[in-house]
Formats: C-alpha cells, sequence, structure tokens
C-alpha cells in the first residue's frame, strides 16, 4: 500500500446501499482518508446522504475534481455481476492512469486485461493494484500449526453479504479494548483494501483455498493473541458455498461467530429458498469445524451478530432478543449498539 494514501472512491452510477459495500466499508473502517466518492448522476452532494455514512466527504463528477482534493488513489468501490469492470467506470479508470494515478480493483477482470486501459497507464505511468490477485506459491491446508497459546475466531453466515467482515473488524476493536492483541485477517477484496493486506480467497484455486486461510492465520498469529478471520459466504449458499468450507478447514478457528441480516428472508441470489432457522445453522457450523479436526475436539458457535441495518429501532431490539431467545446465545449488533454491542460479543468469545 502507498505511504498514507489519499483515496478517492469510484462508485459512478452505483452510490447507492445495496451496490456500494466496498465504499461503505473502506469509509467507515479504512485508516487512511478518503477525500471523494466519483459519481457524476450524485455530483455536488454529500456521500452521507447515499449510503448513510461519509458524512462531509464530497460526491464529485470526475477524476479531474479527485485530484484537485489530493487524491493519488481510485478504489472501485462497488461490487459488479460476474466481476467485470462496468463500461461505464473505463473512461474514468483510463482518466485516472492518465494522471499518473494508482488504481485499486477488487473485481475479477484486471485493469490492465483492457487495451486501452493499459495505454492509458503506459502513458501517464499510473499503476494497479489487483486487490483480488493471490500469491502464486500457496500450498493445500494442513502443514502448519500456529504459534501456540493463540485463538482463533471465524465469522460465518446464514447468507452472503450479511455483515461478516464489519463484525470482524468490530470484533478486533472490542478485544482490543479488553487490553488483549487482536489481529484482522482479510479474506476479500473490501477487507484488503482496509487493512492494506491479505488473501481473496473467492480468487484462489480451489485447492489452495485453505492454505490460503492457513497461511494468514499462522502469520498473523505470531504478534497477536487473538486472531479474527474475516469469513466467506455461507455453507447454505450455493453458489458460494465452496469457499465458506475452504475458509473453515483452512482457519482451523477455535470459536465462531454466526452472523445474520435479520431483515432477509431468502437467501441472497436466490428467490423461494429461504435462509436457515439459526438454531438450525449452529450446529451446521459446529459440526463442520470438526470436519478435519481431531476426534472430541469441539468448535462452538459462541454468539449471534446481527445486521439491522434496515430496521426501526424496535424492530431491531426485537430481532436481537429473538435470536438470543432462539439459540440461547448472546447477540448484538455491534454497528447499531456500537460499542456495548462489540464489548457482548468480545465477552463471549474472550470467556
Amino acid at each position: 500500500m502507498p505511504e498514507r494514501p489519499r483515496v478517492a472512491i469510484l462508485a459512478e452510477g452505483l452510490l447507492a446501499r445495496q451496490t456500494a459495500k466496498t465504499a461503505i466499508g473502506v469509509i467507515r473502517y479504512a485508516p487512511y482518508p478518503v477525500v471523494a466518492v466519483i459519481d457524476s448522476a450524485r455530483a455536488g452532494s454529500d456521500t452521507a446522504a447515499a449510503i448513510g455514512v461519509g458524512a462531509g466527504i464530497p460526491v464529485v463528477a470526475s477524476v479531474g475534481e479527485a485530484v484537485a482534493r489530493g487524491a493519488t488513489v481510485v478504489l472501485i468501490g462497488t461490487a459488479a455481476p460476474g466481476g467485470r469492470i462496468p463500461d461505464s467506470y473505463r473512461p474514468i479508470l483510463a482518466d485516472g492512469l492518465r494522471h499518473g494515478l494508482e488504481i485499486w480493483n477488487g473485481l475479477h477482470e484486471r485493469v490492465l486485461d483492457d487495451p486501452a486501459l493499459a495505454e492509458a497507464a503506459k502513458r501517464g505511468r499510473g499503476r494497479v493494484r489487483e486487490l483480488r490477485e493471490p500469491p502464486s506459491d500457496l500450498d493445500i491446508g494442513g502443514h502448519r500449526t500456529r504459534r501456540a497459546g493463540t485463538h482463533v475466531v471465524l465469522t460465518v453466515g446464514s447468507d452472503a453479504a450479511v455483515g461478516k467482515m464489519t463484525v470482524a473488524l468490530e470484533l478486533v476493536r472490542a478485544i482490543e479494548r479488553a487490553g488483549k492483541r487482536a489481529a484482522f485477517v482479510a479474506t476479500g477484496q473490501t477487507g484488503i483494501a482496509i487493512a492494506g493486506e491479505g488473501i481473496s480467497v473467492d480468487a484462489v484455486v480451489a485447492d489452495f483455498i485453505a492454505g490460503a486461510a492457513e497461511r494468514m492465520v499462522c502469520d498473523a498469529a505470531e504478534t497477536a493473541e487473538w486472531v479474527v478471520v474475516e469469513g466467506q459466504g455461507s455453507l447454505t449458499h450455493p453458489g458460494f458455498s465452496g469457499v465458506t468450507l475452504g475458509l473453515l478447514h483452512g482457519s482451523a478457528p477455535d470459536v465462531l461467530l454466526l452472523c445474520h441480516d435479520a431483515s432477509r428472508t431468502e437467501v441472497k441470489g436466490f428467490p423461494g429458498l429461504p435462509i436457515r432457522p439459526l438454531r438450525d445453522l449452529v450446529p451446521l457450523y459446529e459440526g463442520a469445524a470438526t470436519w478435519s479436526r481431531p476426534t472430541g475436539v469441539r468448535v462452538p458457535v459462541v454468539g449471534i451478530a446481527l445486521n439491522t441495518s434496515v430496521l426501526d429501532d424496535h424492530a431491531a431490539a426485537r430481532a436481537i432478543g429473538s435470536a438470543a431467545t432462539e439459540t440461547g446465545l448472546p447477540a448484538a449488533d455491534p454497528v447499531r449498539e456500537g460499542r456495548a454491542g462489540g464489548d457482548r460479543l468480545a465477552a463471549a468469545v474472550l470467556s
């Protein structure tokens, strides 16, 4: 990562809560300044008006305006179907490269595979950082053991895109407030953009997903007592369960936090396929976590982390209480409830 980058987030035509997941995560948690968001459709407004975070960050219409505000990096801040770069983004990215900026790309399609963008980079000496580019020397899992005395927490989900990264980051903060050394392991493009390192496991050849998780966990455990791993997908999601299982085996967690969007009833992208009840998901994950572990090892789900962002206060409180009653476990929304929610989850983990 460049020293103290100043980031402009590209969200052309897509600056909304549903589509700007990367933008929201970076604005909320990144340690560097976000100086602007690029979206010509909303230029002149404040970012928080569109996505609920980023008060004071202006929405601008062009790279030139972002550069005038000090931008040194353009980060693609939205997700596109199939992981392709939207056509509307290409001229903006070319402009950034001609200005000599660095492009951070979290999509599956590589920026410099586009001849026009490669030429713009050559002319302007702009650079590209592919957040989803995995290391070339990964091994299969099961061959490294982390430092003795360390503990691993993995966030798992009732579905995809329910807030597993957010919960992991909030948990790290809460564990550190409790006086423990904690590390965040980023396993997706947004987490990598925030942390500055990690491996996007959905871009790793399937045989090496567990090995990638194992490497990151063991490396993080060299300096931290508690390693909190960002989960991906869901064991019950028809499209993403393979990545979930690879992470579950490779990270070898000691405890799990089950994350759930309290407003959702159907699996993301699969209308008519209901999300399983939390009381069924708890033993499902606990069982799967032991498949690659010695007989007698137990890996418990110790808490339920809820995403209640689209609910009103009354409905959110009811959802949190229902989750605790249904599972018999502590439940909290660490964003809505702030430190109190994060500390409640951390207490469940640390105990």
